[in-house]
């Protein structure tokens, strides 16, 4: 089950072998990895990245990969729960994120396109209006638009201009050349800025965890403040032009953009570790809507969700000042990846960045999620049913679609064999 991305042959590192020291260590080669690495480097900083498997080998090659900071109908939500303020400093961010990308793909071949985003809604045009109006108080143009070139019947859209589309693991064999970087190389235990691996310790001042899910439990209370979410994508050779990247505004809809000959079809949502019906729904609407374009490629995606929609991006706690986190991107990772490099580079810098304080990850987690996160944790803790995760003994659910065992508390991933799939879990069942 490959990615339409996995065509690229990326670089390859070897991997660690014995001690080692560097000023900065980020942990995980993704892309929110290699982008920390990659400003750190340029800005003078002896940074050194760590990836368990191959970089971007995990969560990165599963993008739909449009990089917009139309996330959602968010901005309504933001200006009514954060204030004014807070909700420029998130458009702001997405804006100097998306403006740092155009930068550096004039320099890196990775299909970077220029396109129109909308976010789509099949019943309700108020709440579209409305996100456009909060949007226009936050100074930026949003667009209401009626006609959509969708397989079926909307409400309209809110339209972004001049968002973007790329090939991301072109991109990241672009920036990950100049880099170090460890691949197979597994964080086992980080102790204060030291990590233990299975070859040897690294020893930091600063520490990034970029690993999708932070795995550090002493630290944070990311098993409360996270779950993991599965999507599903077809690439459909010969698909329609549909002219920008489309996402829908409500649970369980589709999202369309293309990429060369293909269209990419994404959808049906689902807590990992939930029942799914996998690619099903997809292939259907795929033959009912284009039944001249055949499904060439098919993967999952897998989302970390935050309790209140904004990635945590800073110090991995307030007790831990040398060690920082990226994670939460809740769907938008390519835009988020970059936002928090920036962010992340400047804090290690000590320069004060403007956009910070919103992704503190320290903020206040009073939230109706947390409540619905517990409650899952707690039942599948107390389910005696085996296997059981490595990572804080949740019950496993089988996968039937994707033939894994998915962890329903906070979305780690093993085959059928037991090898671990996706973190937070650190090992294998069975181990």
């Amino acid at each position: 089950m490959n990615s339409i991305w996995q065509d690229v042959h990326m670089p390859e590192f070897p991997p660690l072998e014995g001690d080692a020291k560097t000023d900065v260590l980020v942990i995980g080669g993704g892309m929110a990895g290699l982008l920390c690495s990659h400003f750190l480097t340029k800005a003078g900083v002896d940074t050194t990245v760590v990836e368990e498997n191959r970089i971007c080998g995990g969560i990165t090659k599963n993008t739909t990969a449009k990089i917009t900071f139309q996330h959602g109908l968010i901005y309504h939500k933001l200006v009514k729960k954060l204030g004014m303020e807070r909700a420029k400093m998130y458009l702001r961010a997405g804006i100097r994120a998306l403006d740092a990308y155009r930068a550096l793909c004039e320099e890196i071949p990775c299909g970077f396109e220029t396109k129109n985003n909308y976010v789509y809604h099949t019943t309700d045009a108020a709440i579209l209006e409305q996100e456009v109006d909060a949007v226009h108080r936050l100074g930026f143009p949003a667009e209401y638009k009626k006609e959509l070139p969708l397989p079926f019947p909307t409400a309209g859209a809110v339209k972004f201009r001049r968002q973007a589309q790329f090939h991301p693991l072109e991109f990241a064999a672009g920036i990950a050349k100049e880099l170090k970087i460890y691949e197979n190389t597994s964080v086992r235990r980080l102790k204060g800025t030291t990590a233990t691996t299975d070859r040897g310790c690294i020893t930091a001042k600063k520490v990034i965890v970029a690993t999708h899910f932070p795995f550090w439990n002493r630290h944070g209370s990311y098993f409360l403040k996270l779950y993991q979410q599965r999507s599903y994508v077809l690439a459909l050779q010969d698909g329609p032009d549909v002219g920008g990247m489309f996402v829908s505004a409500e649970d369980g809809g589709w999202s369309f953009r293309n990429y060369g000959s293909y269209l990419l079809l994404g959808g049906n949502n689902s807590r990992t570790g939930k029942k799914s019906t996998g690619w099903e729904p997809l292939k259907k609407a795929a033959k009912d809507w284009y039944p001249d374009a055949l499904p060439a490629y098919q993967w999952a995606a897998q989302d970390c969700i935050t309790l209140d929609g904004v990635p945590y991006i800073g110090h991995y706690s307030a007790l831990t000042p040398d060690v920082y986190v990226a994670t939460g991107f809740n769907k938008w990772g390519m835009s988020s990846s970059m936002t928090a490099a920036l962010i992340l580079c400047d804090q290690i810098m000590e320069k004060e960045d403007p956009y910070a304080a919103i992704f503190n990850p320290s903020r206040s987690i009073l939230n109706p999620q947390l409540a619905i996160n517990a409650l899952e944790s707690a039942c599948n803790l107390l389910r005696p049913t085996v296997p059981r995760c490595p990572h804080l003994g949740c019950a496993l659910k089988w996968n039937r679609q994707e033939r894994s065992w998915d962890c329903p508390c906070h979305g780690s991933r093993f085959d059928e064999q037991g090898h671990k799939i996706t973190n937070p879990a650190q090992k294998d069942l069975g181990r």
